[in-house]
């Protein structure tokens, strides 16, 4: 067993652990303890956009419950910690003890030079978006508010002190499936990484891990502050949740992803 995980605790986290367990390669996992799946509106929203707000994070939720379930346990020795214990002595020990090959993070915050320097292991982390054109938080949002849902995926990519900047190890893109929703849509992504990243990681030579393509394109790195309850009037009102299916019916045309695999 060569993989330790470190990862946030939603249910995509989860289903990603449960996966890579599996294979039986992963000896350790690290759990931060994430915000609330479903958040609360923020104050002085209008009736419309506080409504839209509860219906856009419980659909969220409705489609990870789908996809992935709710309550999974995984039968390795885990770490739960907190935010602010993420880069703590308990975290280091852990990797030390452990000693693993190769570690992947995936939904947690950053990882300080500290916490990758603390074993002799090549540090990965699972972006929830295609780098370089999608980096940053909230990346399975923002191709469907672009009117470009085929631009929602997953990036396997070296950790560094560069937010989501590392050479790319490995990327998918989600299937377009008629009457999928954003949050559909998003899941399915998930799912579909994780499964295919399986089959990687059980094929790789843990001692010869091969390294990232550097990305030379800066694309567009989105911050918590650039989304507001306001985008979702575009989502849920103008385009009623069918980004998808509109671009089927060649109602919306847009880039098409160039993926990387190193593995």
């Amino acid at each position: 067993m060569s993989i330790v995980l470190i990862t946030g605790d939603h249910p995509r986290h989860s289903h990603l652990v449960e996966t890579l367990a599996n294979t039986g390669l992963v000896s350790g996992w690290i759990c931060e303890t994430r915000e609330s799946f479903e958040p609360e509106p923020p104050t002085g929203l209008s009736d419309d956009l506080n409504g839209l707000f509860r219906l856009h994070f419980r659909r969220r939720a409705e489609a990870e419950e789908e996809f992935f379930g709710v309550g999974r346990t995984v039968d390795v020795p885990t770490l739960s910690v907190t935010k602010d214990a993420l880069n703590g002595d308990r975290v280091l020990a852990f990797l030390t003890d452990h000693a693993p090959k190769l570690v992947i993070s995936y939904g947690c915050h950053k990882l300080s030079a500290a916490t990758r320097n603390s074993c002799d292991a090549v540090f990965w982390n699972t972006h929830g978006g295609l780098s370089p054109e999608y980096r940053g938080v909230i990346t399975h949002f923002w191709p469907s508010y672009f009117l470009e849902p085929q631009m929602t995926g997953m990036t396997l990519h070296e950790t560094t002190d560069f937010l989501d900047g590392g050479g790319i190890v490995f990327q998918t893109a989600g299937s377009m499936i008629r009457g999928d929703g954003l949050h559909h849509l998003a899941a399915r992504t998930v799912r579909e990484y994780t499964e295919r990243l399986a089959g990687k990681l059980a094929a790789l030579d843990m001692s010869a891990l091969p390294s990232g393509k550097i990305q030379t394109n800066s694309g567009r790195l989105f911050m918590s502050t650039d989304w507001r309850p306001e985008h979702l009037l575009l989502i849920y009102r103008h385009h009623e949740d069918r980004i998808v299916d509109q671009v089927l019916d060649g109602e919306i045309t847009g880039r098409v992803p160039r993926l990387i695999s190193e593995i």
